[in-house]
Parts: structure tokens; sequence; C-alpha cells
């Protein structure tokens, strides 16, 4: 390694570990170093909001958004199987294929705010977790359930908003089937130091049908079905993925705003 490179090395791992000790969201600079109301300090950028969607209609994501859905096509997802996302698209949504597989984003991503809206079959079939049931997987590693848990008894840790495996919703907050919920998620993911040592664990906030269910949740590792795998490095961004489980559960109007 050549000298320069490895002073560029030493400053990536020491800017991880700063971030990890002030926080997340944190600004490089931190809170004491500045004056209070000191005027030179850097303005927050001005975007438009979002606008609320109601049952009939989504609403508009904000400004600075990633796009993963607008109501038309699935061209920014595939199938994890390969080739082109095989669920089926109509008007302002899609839904889930039996067996054609879980799709993913071809963009990767990382530590993001997530805005998604599902919906699940009315009427509803089948009871405990064969009834509605998908899944959204920041990174394709951590499960945030969709279910219909509306009058529909399952293990607590795998009703809808649970971490799937780890952590119940702090309460039930499902609407009926047949009508559109919210998932507004707050996602903070691992960062390692250049020798693999895990400096920050997975965290997690969901607000369900904007209602608090998963207050900044520290994750074990990789949710996974009656296991609980550890934590393994990796990139610091991975494809978002949608799961397939047989349920003809829809979506709409998916975004994203990244969390630098």
């Amino acid at each position: 390694m050549s000298k320069r490179a490895a002073v560029f090395a030493a400053l990536q791992v020491n800017a991880v570990v700063a971030m990890s000790l002030v926080g997340f969201g944190a600004q490089v600079k931190r809170v004491e170093d500045w004056q209070i109301h000191d005027r030179n300090r850097p303005r927050p950028p001005v975007i438009t909001p979002a606008t609320s969607s109601t049952q009939e209609k989504a609403g508009q994501p904000p400004s600075d958004a990633v796009v993963l859905f607008d109501g038309k096509d699935l061209s920014k997802w595939v199938s994890v199987k390969g080739g082109p996302a095989k669920w089926k698209v109509a008007k302002d949504y899609f839904e889930v294929v039996a067996k054609a597989g879980a799709i993913r984003t071809k963009q990767s991503f990382g530590d993001c705010q997530l805005h998604v809206e599902w919906m699940t079959p009315d009427p509803p079939h089948g009871d405990d977790q064969d009834r509605g049931n998908s899944g959204i997987f920041p990174m394709g590693l951590y499960e945030i359930q969709v279910l219909d848990s509306y009058n529909n008894d399952t293990y607590p840790d795998g009703q809808a908003s649970a971490i799937y495996g780890q952590y119940p919703p702090l309460v039930n907050a499902c609407r009926p089937p047949g009508r559109w919920q919210t998932y507004d998620i707050i996602f903070h993911g691992l960062r390692f130091d250049k020798d693999g040592n895990l400096l920050r664990k997975v965290h997690i906030t969901v607000f369900q049908n904007g209602v608090l269910t998963q207050d900044n949740v520290e994750l074990t590792g990789p949710t996974a079905h009656k296991m609980r795998p550890p934590y393994k490095a990796t990139p610091v961004k991975l494809p978002l993925e949608l799961q397939d489980h047989n349920h003809p559960v829809r979506y709409r109007n998916i975004w994203l705003r990244e969390l630098n």
C-alpha cells in the first residue's frame, strides 16, 4: 500500500469511529464546537416536504427523495431470481405474484428514511402467518414484517410492524384489510473498522399509520425464521428487498431519503 493510500484508509477509519462516538445523524462538527445562535453555522438545505396520502390517492414524496415506485412501473426493481421484477403492476400500485420470488432495488442503500404504503387482501384469507404476509428488508437482511394483523392473532415478534423474530411492535396499529397502511422507517446500518470489528449495530425506528411501533431498537443481527444469525461484515449499502410470501399484498408510494 502506498503512503498516500495508507493515509486515506486511516482517515476513513477515523471518520467511521468519530461518527460512531458522536451518534446517528450527527454533523462532523460537534454541537459544542458551535457558538449558540451562531449565524455562520451552515443552513439546512431547503426541500419541498411530502404530502399526505389518502385511501384513494397516494401523496407526493419530498423533493429530495429517491422515488422507488411512482405508480407506473417496476423499472427500479429486479427479481432476486434474476431478470425483471415479475410482480403485477396496476393503477398506482403493484402486487405480489405468488412464486414469482422476492424483488429488490437496482440501487443500493444504507442509512435512510424509508416510506412504504401497503395493503393486505380483502376479504382476508387464512389466519396466523398465512394471512396477508410479506416483508420489507432494508439491505435485504433485516425484516420489518408486513401482515394482516387486524383481528388476527400470531406470535408477537411476527405480527405487522415487528422486527421479525426479534421485537414485537409496541402496539398493534393495523387498519382493516383492504385499507392502505403506512410504514415510515428510520434505518441505521452496521459500521465496521478496517479489521472487521463491529463499531455499531443496526438500529431501526418504525411508525405505522403515524404511530410509533419500534423505538430505535438495536438488532441482534439479521432477521430469520427461528434463528438468531450473528452479524457479518457487509458493505455499507445493499439493495432493499420486498418479500414474496405467496400472498397478493399490494404496495404503492415507495420512496427513500438517504441519511449521510
